[in-house]
């Protein structure tokens, strides 16, 4: 079932919000940024949020989860200077990234409000920013991406992995949205709006990988 809704979206502001039932969710599909977002009402709260980010199995001893992070930390390597220092946001309960990194001589602080909730490394800004299956959890990805955007030197990198929806995909059939803690959903147009509206350039390297670029001013 498909309705109008009239609350903002919590990316661009925007009224355009169509509403959209699924499997007894609803779901809110903008019509200028294109997020997509989970009914509020209807997110976990912080307690189950947390619970379900512990059945992860995240490890950096893991070659087959090491080999999927590459997507990320090879053309990252690639565009980075020798001793660049960056952040891991949203480690998770067992970083790995960052391993990767540091074995390539790169430093890279963490944080995550569940798993290591210090605020000491958002005050402080990187040459890169890593986001890594977190950008999908995001309940005010506004605030989010601003704050990532700030993060950054002029010409820093944020290497982002996330599913992206595409007019390809029927959202009813998406096995993305399975996931309970799962809010936020972008699109390829969300990304050209994200750089329009925060100074970004932005090059997909892989499906679900997408390289900002802040801009020099």
């Amino acid at each position: 079932m498909t309705s109008a809704f009239k609350d903002a979206c919590p990316l661009c502001g925007g009224a355009r919000l169509v509403a959209v039932e699924i499997r007894g969710k609803r779901y809110f599909d903008c019509g200028t940024c294109r997020l997509v977002h989970l009914d509020p009402a209807q997110r976990l709260d912080a307690a189950a949020e947390r619970a379900h980010y512990t059945t992860h199995r995240n490890d950096p001893s893991d070659a087959g989860y090491r080999s999927f992070l590459s997507r990320v930390a090879t053309p990252l390597f690639e565009l980075l200077e020798p001793g660049a220092a960056g952040l891991d946001y949203g480690s998770g309960p067992g970083p790995t990234l960052s391993v990767l990194l540091a074995e390539k001589g790169f430093s890279v602080a963490l944080y995550d409000p569940f798993f290591a909730p210090d605020p000491a490394p958002l005050d402080r800004t990187y040459d890169f920013v890593t986001c890594t299956e977190t950008a999908e959890h995001f309940f005010a990805p506004s605030l989010e991406f601003a704050r990532l955007r700030r993060l950054l030197r002029p010409g820093g990198w944020l290497a982002l992995m996330t599913e992206v929806l595409r007019d390809d995909t029927p959202l009813d059939g998406w096995w993305y949205l399975r996931d309970p803690t799962h809010v936020s959903f972008y699109r390829p147009e969300t990304f050209e709006w994200l750089g329009g509206a925060l100074g970004f350039s932005h090059r997909f390297v892989h499906r679900n990988v997408v390289l900002l670029q802040a801009g020099a001013g």
